[in-house]
């Protein structure tokens, strides 16, 4: 069976990569919007509701308008934008999230795809709130090494640019990231963390790293014990490795590899530290699981196809 998809914001560094992913595949059929046509509302509206599934590859405000246009019942949505990942009335994009997450992205025509630092911090952190072992109302710090691929265009350019820059750059620093709603929703926590990311001279990769004092779990709980509970959330799940608590085996000589799954839909979860103190780090490809890839593998869920169909 063949499926028509259509992209809405083509030309975006998210919406370049669906296209891509979906490119290869023969059950695809992708509408192509003109150039000059791009913000002609008829246009989009036609191929919206001409297509079964619709990406939305925009800025909050355009994705909002694009919804708005949609008028065949059948036409799937799925949202990369942060318009609507903590709506009631969305199904958040993040299959690996709960048992029942598959049926819902089944079910549904209205998907809102998460954010790539959201993606790994509510996969690190989920299962030990969903086990009761880290208390729902824990303040949690965390920070996260990307890419400077996220930034879009015109980061990609700055960073491009004859005058490269070269050192790492924090960023968010009023402690009011957009991806903080869905980084609390999706977790269970009751309260915001204290989230920090920084930019690296470097194209795509993302790692978020947690800081969790084990005085705040409910019950004591090692290194080694937390790592089996990600493990035993996570068994059976394609796109995510919970590594082995070996500080040798999982670094290059001490150092953390952020770039290592690159060019996949993989997310790698380690656990580091001692009964006093841990680090809970998610590693992801920021334009692969932390963006487009997730938006494929919703869209596959979604239409009952192989989910690992076109990332493998």
């Amino acid at each position: 069976m063949s499926y028509k998809v259509f992209v809405d914001g083509q030309e975006g560094t998210t919406g370049l990569q669906i296209n891509e992913y979906l490119a290869k595949r023969d059950d695809i059929t992708l509408l192509k919007i003109d150039s000059d046509k791009r913000k002609d509302l008829a246009e989009r509206q036609r191929l919206i509701n001409e297509s079964d599934v619709t990406f939305l590859c925009l800025p909050d405000a355009a994705a909002k308008e694009s919804v708005s246009l949609v008028n065949n019942p059948n036409t799937c949505v799925i949202d990369a934008s942060t318009a609507h990942r903590v709506n009631p009335d969305w199904v958040f994009g993040l299959p690996e999230l709960a048992a029942d997450q598959r049926d819902k992205i089944r079910a549904s025509k209205r998907i809102a795809n998460p954010g790539c630092h959201a993606s790994a911090f509510i996969l690190a952190l989920r299962p030990l709130v969903a086990a009761g072992l880290l208390p729902a109302d824990s303040q949690i710090a965390a920070n996260s090494i990307t890419g400077y691929s996220g930034g879009g265009k015109s980061m990609i350019a700055e960073y491009e640019s004859p005058e490269r820059i070269l050192a790492p750059r924090a960023y968010a620093l009023g402690l009011a990231h957009k991806h903080l709603p869905e980084m609390q929703a999706y977790t269970g926590l009751s309260v915001a963390p204290i989230f920090q990311p920084i930019v690296g001279p470097f194209y795509k990769g993302l790692a978020v790293t947690c800081y969790l004092h084990p005085q705040q779990f409910s019950r004591a709980a090692t290194p080694q014990q937390v790592r089996e509970l990600l493990a035993d959330y996570y068994q059976g799940e394609r796109f995510i490795r919970v590594l082995p608590f070996d500080l040798n085996a999982t670094t290059d000589g001490g150092f953390y590899n952020v770039e290592a799954n690159n060019g996949s839909n993989h997310v790698d979860i380690a656990v580091y530290g001692t009964e006093e103190r841990m680090l809970l780090i998610a590693r992801l490809d920021n334009l692969g699981k932390g963006a487009s890839g997730a938006a494929v593998q919703s869209m596959n869920v979604h239409l009952g196809v192989e989910e690992s169909l076109g990332l493998v």
